[in-house]
């Protein structure tokens, strides 16, 4: 993997002309935090260092946007489109909504589209006009173990890929093997802005808020989606009310471990794993154990569904635990969630 001086891009005021480490090169193909898709059309092995001005700065759910107005190899002014982290991601990162306006001269560094005509990269750094730099870095916090489960915590996939395919190997029923067998990335519900019960819910990258309001309950908000989740003790649930994409979860502690049982799901598009829905016989158990000294948690979730699954599966998930602060509300934008289809051409 390497910056490739040769196809920096030309008639640019300054450009400058360096080599990063392989470190942050790959930061971006290999961060747990990146976003809701994978990111085979970007060349790794193609990173380029180019300079211009800004047209816009989007920052909203589920990523962050930088267009940018800047010479293509032949040297034509285009608008560039860069894809970075989801706004959470980017703020442990030391980025902030207000980072770039339109006009500010930029130099950037990242991965660019394979595609030669799609004006499309990642970015590894970007430094402003008077010299300041923004990378992908974590920035030092003040990071806290949790005892009761209760903080802020992100995905953690521990050197396995992310959930950007539907698993091999499982007990299909024919209508889910058909949905396997055509499965297109396209198809995800996120495109528009439509997320996903648990399962699910709880393999997105985005950060997840546990609390304890009451001794009765454990509630769940997840970062850039309006809808949270309730987890009932004590004999404290109500009667199930009306069917939900988050269902009706009634939880109880096995020693140190939370288990919860949640059915009265509506029918969920991608409800049970990507590209595979779910029905309204979906059955989910989770068994959630604080690992690590309380950093992060183990989160073991066992889901049957007559309708697209022989046998019930077992699916196995980490959380890591992030520094507290106060979620991001930032909204889904369907222009940034599908942004990375619709780049120019």
């Amino acid at each position: 993997m390497k910056t490739n001086p040769n196809k920096m891009m030309p008639k640019s005021p300054v450009v400058l002309c360096c080599v990063l480490s392989i470190f942050l090169t790959t930061l971006l193909a290999s961060n747990n935090s990146y976003g809701h898709h994978s990111h085979s059309n970007l060349d790794f092995d193609d990173v380029r260092v180019n300079q211009g001005i800004v047209v816009r700065y989007i920052w909203r759910m589920p990523h962050v946007y930088i267009v940018i107005n800047a010479p293509n190899l032949n040297g034509e002014m285009v608008d560039h489109t860069v894809e970075m982290l989801h706004p959470p991601g980017m703020l442990q990162r030391g980025w902030e909504n207000h980072s770039f306006e339109p006009g500010d001269q930029i130099t950037w560094q990242g991965a660019v589209d394979r595609n030669p005509r799609r004006y499309y990269s990642g970015i590894n750094w970007a430094e402003k006009a008077d010299g300041t730099r923004l990378d992908l870095t974590l920035k030092d916090d003040t990071n806290k173990a949790s005892v009761d489960f209760a903080g802020l915590w992100s995905r953690d996939l521990r050197g396995e890929p992310g959930h950007y395919a539907p698993p091999v190997g499982w007990p299909y029923t024919e209508l889910a093997q058909e949905a396997v067998d055509n499965f297109n990335g396209l198809d995800s519900p996120m495109l528009e802005c439509i997320f996903s019960g648990p399962p699910k819910s709880n393999l997105l990258p985005y950060p997840i808020r546990i609390s304890r309001p009451t001794q009765d309950i454990v509630f769940f908000e997840y970062e850039g989606r309006e809808e949270s989740r309730t987890i009932y003790f004590n004999g404290s649930a109500p009667a199930p009310g009306e069917k939900s994409i988050n269902g009706h979860s009634v939880g109880v502690f096995d020693g140190d471990t939370l288990v919860v049982e949640t059915n009265n799901f509506l029918a969920d598009r991608w409800g049970i794993h990507t590209g595979i829905d779910s029905s309204e016989e979906k059955y989910l158990t989770e068994r959630f154990s604080l690992i690590d000294d309380g950093f992060a948690i183990a989160i073991e979730m066992v889901v049957t569904d007559p309708i697209y699954l022989r046998e019930a599966v077992t699916i196995k998930h980490f959380l890591r635990k992030i520094e507290d602060r106060d979620l991001v509300t930032t909204p889904c934008n369907l222009e940034s969630a599908s942004m990375y289809i619709d780049a120019e051409n």
